[in-house]
């Protein structure tokens, strides 16, 4: 599937997601950005426990953000103040020792992130309902002109399809064209509901009533991951660990979402049964247009199946470009570490594969440096690491090898 360059369907900037609060407080998420093209598989690696799953899971809002922003279709769906207020406490205690000009910038600064708060707050809340109300408007004036241009016998079947569409819309959210299907397919599907009972709850949060229309699109699911309509009365435990990741994905896209986060889908199945979902997924791209946020350990698996890679080390975003480039020209020290991990399939070259460790007091020249004013740069068109103004003169001088 072509992907559209000019068309970013999710934008992430400076996400920042905290867990516990005083000494305990937890930095899980720091700083991330991103974006995904619409059409794309933007992957996403890195150990366990880097962020990546959190990073996934504040996206679609099932934790609120400590700081930072993210937009989807040009909307902002979620909005932390955590980074607002920590500015404005900073500017507070230089007020204290400033005077004149200086402490007359400073308050109109602090009055400026007060209205920023304002402005995030509303958009975290409300964005679902503002979503809402234009796509009510533009689904009115589109049948409008279908009903009006349609001869008289087609008219009524085009208001019934137009009050089932407003219907639904009421009651749906924006955030819900995002859908995610989770790593451990036991643990994600209700133990006491049936395969249709899990598969259709979207469409019943919905609002939808009308059980043959629910059963049919129950069905349309069912065979377009690779089951059939009799799975639909039975429950999860009749399934292998690879048909429940089938039933997980068709969870997600009867939504019909324009967005699915995979958070590691293929982790805990069989290398065989991998191979499987990763081709539906691919089929599901194509047929559904879908854009796809990949999630894995795997890196071989996302480099064939990824347009673009991040990869996320201890919170932080530490380099992004494309999957080739990535690969030819890893630039960051943690991901030549983590490229020089991948198994190879050749007994002789995975003898003689030597290992390489990231440890950062060692790999960066200048550690505290690195620690206190790292940030993310463009090395060349499209290749992002992160790294010190030292470092960047360096990579740079790599790239042109």
């Amino acid at each position: 599937m072509s992907v559209n360059n000019n068309d970013v369907i999710l934008k992430v900037e400076h996400l920042s997601m905290c867990f516990g609060k005083g000494a305990a407080k937890k930095k899980a998420v720091d700083d991330v950005s991103f974006d995904v093209k619409r059409g794309e598989v933007f992957g996403l690696v890195g150990e366990s426990g880097c962020g990546k799953t959190t990073t996934g899971r504040t996206i679609i809002k099932l934790y609120d953000a400590s700081a930072g922003n993210v937009y989807f279709k040009g909307k902002r769906i979620v909005a932390g103040i955590g980074g607002y207020n920590d500015e404005i406490k900073a500017l507070k205690a230089k007020l204290k020792n400033a005077s004149g000009a200086e402490a007359e910038g400073y308050q109109k600064r602090i009055a400026e992130l007060k209205q920023e708060i304002v402005k995030a707050k509303y958009d975290h809340k409300n964005c679902d309902a503002d979503w809402r109300k234009e796509e009510i408007a533009r689904l009115q004036a589109e049948y409008d002109k279908k009903i009006a241009a349609a001869p008289e016998s087609e008219k009524s079947a085009l208001r019934a399809d137009l009050e089932r569409k407003l219907k639904t819309t009421k009651k749906a959210k924006l955030v819900t064209q995002i859908q995610m299907i989770y790593q451990d397919p036991v643990a994600s599907l209700d133990p006491r509901m049936t395969v249709q009972e899990i598969i259709s709850e979207g469409l019943t949060i919905q609002g939808i009533k009308d059980q043959e229309y629910i059963k049919e699109k129950v069905y349309e699911m069912l065979e377009t991951v690779g089951l059939v309509r009799e799975h639909a009365t039975r429950y999860p435990h009749e399934f292998s660990g690879g048909q429940r990741q089938r039933i997980g994905i068709a969870r997600s896209i009867i939504m019909n979402p324009e967005m699915i986060i995979a958070d590691e889908p293929i982790s805990a199945l069989d290398v065989s049964i991998r191979a499987q979902v990763i081709n539906l997924l691919n089929d599901l791209r194509e047929s559904m247009g879908l854009t796809i946020l990949f999630i894995a350990h795997d890196l071989s698996v996302v480099k064939l199946f990824s347009d673009r890679i991040g990869v996320m080390y201890f919170g932080n975003m530490v380099e992004m470009t494309t999957s080739d480039e990535l690969f030819a020209h890893p630039l960051h020290p943690y991901t030549r570490s983590l490229l020089s991990a991948i198994p190879q399939p050749d007994p002789e070259t995975e003898r003689n594969r030597v290992r390489i460790r990231y440890n950062p007091l060692v790999d960066h020249e200048d550690y505290e440096d690195y620690k206190n004013n790292a940030a993310f740069h463009e090395v060349k068109p499209g290749h992002f690491v992160r790294c010190t103004e030292k470092e960047l003169a360096m990579y740079k001088e790599m790239v042109k090898e």
